[in-house]
């Protein structure tokens, strides 16, 4: 007990000191009165990266320190220690400090855990910081993990964490001929869910293959809701460096399906674009300064778009965090991009998996503006808004 009570202690002093924004929100995991009579006498597997941490201690020190019988931990895309670069596979391996084996679900393959790796444990906890899009890959992790755990009858918790773009919901739901692993539920790019959220509707809404369902508990956040502006303690992937390219992502991933750089192997990824051919003598979209870039292969990047080749493009990290919250989901940058850079083919198919409709390339290369294809997903942001009420856990 006064080890316990030495680590509560320690945890929340540490949390005491981080900027207030955060302090304002206690997250699922720090709600140990609500999850540790869960987990007694239970064989736990944990489903977390290096978000996973209550100030600066990780999750699975905390459960280890409770006296919970972690037996696994299954990590996501970039790997438990956040690390590996985008797409990376990332090997099965042993946590050097607990020597609890880590098993990789972005490896290669289907990336689903044998039949031997689920007869290790009784109940799966899952802790990993999302930030709210549809291309983002820890749910997709987690809402598959759901259907095997259907499988075994095996439940899940979820220790929700706030969604840093949960204060809005914009673009077109995915049209399923176009699922795939950066887009497998039928939700808008921006859902504006948490975790907690989107499995619970993930189960309600009969999401899961065949119809299957998941044993499900979510340990909310306290003092949070949809309207809660929440910095990350910790950046949720390698490539993500600060919030204002969590905040300035969901309207520059799309360059991902096109030659243009969108900053990877630069100092500013997400933060800027270009291209060689480049050119835009005209006005700049919202306030961007025009600059010269170089990527080059990185940890965090290791063969980014344009390697080796300068540049000509688009620098955004001049803008303020308050503009930024207000761009949203803007195709402003992409259309800009599109229309002054010289290429023989400028879409690839990986564009409609990240928009997740046929109809938005098209329109683009019409002659649309931005607001005039962002009209035409209306609809489906009303739709699903309606959709997703039942399983909001938090005030809108």
């Amino acid at each position: 007990m006064l080890r316990k009570c030495y680590l509560l202690f320690a945890i929340f002093a540490t949390i005491a000191v981080l900027p207030s924004c955060a302090t304002k929100v206690e997250c699922g995991a720090e709600q140990l009165d609500e999850y540790l009579p869960l987990l007694e006498g239970k064989r736990v597997a944990l489903l977390s990266n290096h978000t996973g941490v209550i100030g600066n201690t990780h999750v699975l020190d905390v459960l280890l320190a409770n006296g919970v019988n972690v037996v696994a931990v299954f990590s996501p895309e970039h790997g438990f220690r956040g690390t590996a670069s985008a797409g990376e596979h990332v090997s099965s391996s042993i946590d050097e400090k607990t020597g609890i084996p880590i098993l990789s679900l972005y490896s290669g393959g289907n990336n689903q855990p044998s039949d031997e790796d689920m007869q290790k444990f009784d109940i799966l906890i899952c802790d990993i910081q999302d930030v709210g899009l549809r291309y983002y890959t820890y749910y997709i992790t987690m809402v598959k993990m759901m259907a095997v755990l259907s499988d075994f009858g095996k439940p899940m918790i979820v220790f929700d964490r706030p969604n840093p773009n949960g204060y809005y919901v914009d673009g077109p739901i995915l049209d399923m001929k176009y699922k795939s692993g950066v887009g497998y539920l039928p939700i808008p790019v921006v859902h504006g869910m948490t975790m907690g959220e989107l499995a619970t509707m993930a189960n309600g809404e009969g999401w899961l293959p065949n119809g299957k369902h998941c044993e499900l508990t979510v340990i909310r956040c306290r003092n949070y809701t949809h309207s809660t502006f929440y910095d990350l303690p910790v950046m949720p992937s390698p490539n993500l460096g600060n919030m204002l390219a969590v905040y300035l992502y969901p309207s520059m991933c799309y360059f991902e399906g096109t030659p243009v750089s969108l900053g990877r192997g630069t100092d500013k990824p997400f933060l800027q674009y270009g291209h060689p051919n480049y050119a835009n003598d005209s006005i700049l979209p919202h306030g961007g300064v025009a600059t010269l870039f170089t990527p080059i292969a990185c940890p965090q990047a290791l063969k980014p778009p344009q390697e080796g080749v300068l540049c000509k493009g688009v620098d955004l990290s001049n803008l303020t965090i308050d503009k930024a919250t207000k761009i949203g989901l803007d195709l402003s940058f992409l259309i800009d991009a599109y229309h002054h850079t010289e290429c023989e083919k400028f879409f690839t198919p990986f564009f409609e998996k990240l928009i997740g409709v046929g109809y938005v390339r098209e329109m683009i290369e019409e002659g649309y503006t931005a607001e005039e294809i962002r009209a035409c997903w209306q609809d489906d942001v009303k739709k699903f808004k309606k959709q997703r009420k039942p399983y909001l856990l938090y005030e809108e």
